[in-house]
């Protein structure tokens, strides 16, 4: 009985340990571009006062976790955050698997490629390929966006059930990004059914002014959608109904089965019965 009290107590917010959250706010901070270049404004920002959030990032640095810009003044996350990183998502199996994948498949289109996941209503950037070009993808591993208005999210929230969407969303404000941006929980689950249909989520600037987007979903060995793939270029090559797009979408949707196949995944026989 009183391990059953103290995992149920473990789940509860009140034994979160404060001094964690709060450098966790720090370096969320950081990680967005801000360079606590002055200690009055960052406080007011990540709602750490004055006092605690210079020992904070004091005892962040001491640990390389952010580092100091001298010539510019402020902090940048530091070497010790980026290897941690970078164990963590070579850890999951699904990066490694996804890499050379996505490599070639910048090779063939001469478009970046992304692999995400989603967490919650954000999706997360895991690995990443782009080609020599001026409008090479400037996302980075670990930038999270918005799941409703993203190829990722969406191809990945399409794999959700009504009722999942509805408890997702029924609190949480859709936020447009475009004017094509679904705003209404309704709106959005017809537009996953479309994705959901269709096996790849289409973007023709929904997200970003100029920039088209599509992706695909990527398996697991238990058959379920762990992470999706996607590639970036020019809003004008996702011109659906063109040789381009066609190219792009049975592209995309090998290289997906590819990765899946490479998790365990075998359910493309079971689909073609």
């Amino acid at each position: 009985m009183m391990n059953k009290t103290v995992t149920e107590g473990a789940k509860r917010p009140e034994y979160s340990v404060q001094p964690v959250v709060r450098a966790l706010a720090v370096l969320r901070y950081i990680a967005a571009g801000n360079r606590c270049r002055k200690i009055s404004g960052a406080a007011k920002a990540t709602g750490v006062n004055r006092t605690t959030l210079i020992r904070i990032l004091a005892t962040l640095e001491a640990e390389r976790i952010i580092e100091a810009l001298p010539d510019e003044g402020g902090y940048r996350l530091g070497t010790g955050l980026i290897s941690l990183a970078a164990e963590a998502l070579n850890d999951r199996g699904i990066v490694p698997s996804a890499r050379p994948v996505l490599s070639k498949l910048v090779e063939k289109l001469k478009l970046s490629a992304h692999l995400g996941v989603r967490e919650g209503h954000e999706i997360v950037y895991l690995a990443r390929e782009t080609p020599v070009s001026h409008l090479a993808s400037t996302v980075r591993e670990g930038t999270r966006l918005p799941a409703h208005a993203t190829t990722i999210g969406r191809i990945l929230l399409a794999e959700l059930k009504r009722q999942e969407l509805q408890a997702l969303y029924a609190d949480y404000p859709l936020e447009a990004y475009t004017a094509k941006t679904r705003t209404t929980l309704d709106a959005l689950m017809d537009q996953l059914a479309d994705d959901r249909a269709r096996g790849v989520s289409w973007s023709m600037a929904n997200f970003e002014p100029e920039i088209g987007s599509a992706a695909a979903p990527v398996y697991d060995h238990r058959g379920e959608a762990v992470a999706a793939i996607n590639v970036t270029g020019y809003a004008s090559i996702f011109t659906e109904g063109t040789e381009q797009a066609a190219l792009i979408e049975r592209t995309l949707k090998d290289a997906a089965q590819e990765i899946s196949e490479a998790l365990g995944y075998r359910g493309w026989a079971a689909d073609q019965m």
